[in-house]
C-alpha cells in the first residue's frame, strides 16, 4: 500500500518532531516535509504534492486557519456547463465579492442551513436522512468519475484528496458496481472461434 505523504506546518521543532514519530510509528505515513511557517507550507505545496497537510493555528506570520483558506482556495472544482450558465447568469449583477449562492431572501447561506433541505430530500427518496448524508453526494460522484474512467489523480484533486487515500477508500468496494466495465474486457470460451482464431490444441 503506497503510504501517505504529509506535509507537517509547526513553529515548534519538539512538537514537530514528536508528530512526526507518531505518524510515522505504523509505516504507512511519510511525512513528507516539515515547515515552521504558513507561507513556507504554501510555497512547498506545489513542489511536495501531500496527501494531507497537518497545521497548527497559531504562527508566526499567517495563522493557520488563513493558510488554510489560502490553500482550499487554490484547488477549482469542475462543473458542469449548465451550472455554470446558470451560475454566470446570477453573477451578472452582482459585484464580484459578493457571494454567489444566497437564499431566496438574499440571506447567505450557513454550513447548517444545508442539512434540512437535504433531510426532506433524502426522505422524499425513502431513505433514512440519520443514515443518509450530504456526503453521500461526494462519494457518489467519487465513485462516477471513477466508473467513467477519469483518471484516479484527476479524481483525487477534484475532490481535494489523494489518490492513496481514494485507493484506501474505495479500492474494495469499487469492483461491486465494475462488473460491466471489467466484462467487456474478458474472453469468452463458450462463443464460436473466428476463422483468424487458432485453437490452442494438439
Amino acid at each position: 500500500m503506497t503510504a501517505l505523504r504529509v506535509l507537517v506546518c509547526e513553529d515548534s521543532r519538539v512538537y514537530a518532531a514528536a508528530l512526526q514519530r507518531v505518524l510515522e510509528y505504523e509505516g504507512d505515513i511519510a511525512v513528507a516535509a516539515v515547515c515552521t511557517t504558513a507561507e513556507q507550507a504554501i510555497a512547498l505545496l506545489p513542489r511536495v504534492d501531500p496527501d494531507l497537510v497537518t497545521m497548527d493555528i497559531e504562527l508566526p506570520g499567517m495563522d493557520g486557519l488563513k493558510a488554510v483558506e489560502t490553500i482550499m482556495g487554490r484547488r477549482p472544482v469542475p462543473i458542469p456547463h449548465g451550472l455554470a450558465t446558470r451560475l454566470r447568469a446570477l453573477a451578472a449583477d452582482r459585484p464580484a465579492t459578493a457571494p454567489l449562492l444566497v437564499k431566496p431572501s438574499g440571506a447567505t447561506w450557513k454550513k447548517s442551513d444545508h442539512s434540512r433541505p437535504f433531510a426532506r430530500a433524502a426522505a422524499a427518496a425513502g431513505q433514512d436522512p440519520d443514515e443518509v448524508t450530504m456526503y453521500a453526494l461526494r462519494h457518489t460522484n467519487i465513485v462516477r468519475q471513477l466508473l467513467a474512467g477519469v483518471p484516479i489523480r484527476v479524481v483525487a484533486v477534484n475532490h481535494d484528496t489523494s489518490i492513496a487515500m481514494l485507493e484506501r477508500t474505495y479500492s474494495r468496494h469499487i469492483g461491486d458496481h465494475a462488473d460491466a466495465l471489467a466484462r467487456a474486457t474478458l474472453l469468452d470460451t463458450g462463443e464460436t472461434a473466428g476463422a483468424n482464431v487458432v485453437p490452442i490444441r494438439a
